[in-house]
């Protein structure tokens, strides 16, 4: 019964090409936008952003989705509903009950206009006086700082930390320092 309702609203509302969000296996909106482009009739929007991150080898360059579990395709519902359902990578087109939802194109275009070419954002981190930092190598690993001064020549900064009850000022490479998003102590 239910596949009835479902089939008939795809009748009503597939006969145009539109925007759908779609649901991607864990960890692989790329693979799904991949095999997507690869469907004739379909366009595939997978945001991504690219950011620093602290490893145990010290701050390394990431590319993540931007919504992570999700992407976009453009394409008519009733023709390629089961082809795009289906592609690998893909878990299933966000429906509502019986109601496959669009996505505004306008909203799209919007979000487009913020990525390159490669659907990627880069997040660049500059660090500025009195920046909240999280030191990821070297002798002061792990602790909490703040920057006291960017010495952009050298590529270092000078932070001031609180090691064994006692305020310091060192200087570490930038490759060494995270800025905090979020105050870690608003968290």
């Amino acid at each position: 019964m239910e596949e009835i309702a479902v089939t008939r609203r795809m009748e009503q509302d597939g006969a145009e090409p539109a925007w759908f969000c779609l649901r991607s296996q864990p960890k692989h909106e790329h693979i799904a936008a991949a095999h997507l482009r690869l469907l004739d009739y379909v366009t595939v929007f997978c945001p991504r952003i690219r950011f620093k991150r602290a490893t145990r080898q010290g701050v390394v360059w990431v590319t993540e989705a931007m919504f992570p579990g999700y992407l976009f395709a453009r394409f008519e519902l009733m023709t390629m509903h089961r082809k795009v359902q289906y592609a690998h990578g893909v878990s299933a087109i966000v429906r509502f009950a019986d109601r496959y939802p669009t996505i505004d194109e306008d909203s799209l275009e919007q979000l487009m206009a913020h990525t390159d070419a490669t659907e990627v954002t880069e997040l660049n981190y500059s660090l500025s006086q009195g920046d909240c930092v999280r030191i990821s190598g070297g002798l002061f690993a792990g602790l909490d700082a703040v920057v006291v001064k960017v010495l952009s020549a050298k590529e270092r900064v000078r932070i001031l930390l609180d090691f064994l009850g006692r305020k310091i000022e060192a200087e570490v490479g930038y490759a060494n320092v995270l800025r905090y998003q979020v105050h870690p102590l608003a968290a």
